[in-house]
């Protein structure tokens, strides 16, 4: 296990790494694990019924627990059914759901990732305040707890985990601006850390991958309850070290959803008199008579797959920021999911392989779209 420092911080302690990506977590379950009797071998019938608030689940069988959403047509969530409405599959294997709850009280931890980068700048202001009203709303200091990141060239943690939501509005002020100062909290670094080589540092670099990496392996894997991670870029990575596949089994590791929201900038990119991340700044080319040339047209990751795949594969949700879905509608959605969730749970059928296993979740019902994580990896034994 390698265990290396993240920095020097001129208020608090320094922050220790965890355990390489490499080693395989506990895949731990998402609710209270207070012990109770699990139901008899072989017996339709569940544990216990239907329940709001906390669920207690068994300490003493090995419990695959699954926080599922379900929308209707119009995107609302659908709060009404039980456990008969529910199927659950374990790669393709039908898996008998054990234990059920309605999960709307539970402690929440959450994680604000920030694209600070060149092709953000502009839109920084708006993403700022909508996010500390976001905290206001959903931000119970008794029982919550939330940090802040930025990344552009370098990841960087604004504010470790807390309550406050005093500190958490001055981590989202140091957000605004053409760029926050580095070094003066927490900065991360990549001691330790497997990296998928070949992409390097650049100016105008958008860590993202890195970003999500991080605040999984370091903040998210060490919590309990429910967990995500709200991640604010236009999806386009430049220069991180580690994958995009890496990025996201880092969050399935540590049972962290990714709501993803891509505010673009349209002209960010490209634009002759704006930042282009692809070519510094980009000022056009001079060409015959002395005309202003267009700049050559670059070639660029698709940001909204790739925060599409992110959401999918970890059991979030993605949103575009338009004029009919601006960026406080997008928030107050995902307050209403994350406090109307579904859980599920279930003893898998398969007793050995540390593969990652495919769950997927349906509902009897038509018309309803259901949002859960992709899957998991089961625990390993000693």
């Amino acid at each position: 296990m390698l265990d290396e420092t993240v920095g020097r911080a001129s208020r608090r302690e320094l922050l220790k790494f965890g355990a390489s990506l490499l080693a395989v977590s506990a895949a731990r379950p998402l609710g209270a694990q207070t012990a109770q009797p699990p139901p008899p071998a072989g017996s339709a019938q569940p544990a216990q019924p239907a329940q709001q608030g906390e669920a207690k689940f068994s300490t003493a069988v090995d419990v695959v627990n699954v926080l599922v959403n379900v929308h209707d047509k119009q995107g609302q969530s659908v709060r009404d059914l039980v456990q008969a409405d529910f199927a659950l599959e374990e790669d393709s294997h039908p898996q008998m759901i054990r234990y059920f709850a309605q999960q709307y009280d539970l402690p929440l931890t959450l994680g604000l990732l920030i694209d600070t980068s060149g092709s953000q700048r502009r839109v920084l202001d708006q993403e700022r305040r909508a996010s500390y009203q976001f905290f206001e709303h959903v931000l119970r200091e008794d029982k919550d707890q939330a940090f802040v990141i930025h990344f552009d060239r370098e990841v960087e943690l604004l504010q470790d985990l807390t309550s406050s939501r005093k500190d958490l509005e001055n981590a989202l002020e140091d957000v605004n601006g053409p760029r926050p100062q580095l070094n003066r909290r927490f900065q991360f670094q990549f001691q330790g850390y497997p990296q998928s080589g070949g992409q390097g540092r650049m100016v105008g670099g958008t860590a993202l991958y890195d970003a999500v990496l991080l605040a999984s392996d370091e903040l998210m894997k060490k919590q309990q309850g429910r967990k995500a991670l709200i991640l604010l870029s236009d999806g386009v990575d430049i220069g991180s070290k580690v994958s995009l596949t890496r990025a996201i089994e880092s969050a399935q590791r540590a049972d962290t959803s990714v709501y993803s929201i891509r505010f673009a900038d349209e002209e960010a990119y490209g634009s002759p008199y704006g930042n282009s991340p692809f070519g510094g700044v980009g000022m056009g080319r001079r060409g015959g008579m002395g005309r202003r040339m267009p700049p050559p047209q670059a070639t660029h990751p698709d940001g909204k797959k790739i925060l599409q795949q992110i959401s999918r594969e970890t059991g979030g949700e993605y949103f575009d920021v338009t004029k009919k879905m601006p960026l406080e509608t997008i928030y107050d959605r995902i307050e209403e999911d994350l406090r109307n969730q579904y859980n599920l749970g279930y003893t898998s059928d398969q007793t050995s392989g540390a593969y990652y296993r495919k769950i997927k979740v349906t509902v009897k019902k038509k018309d309803l779209v259901v949002q859960a994580r992709d899957g998991y990896y089961p625990a390993t034994r000693n």
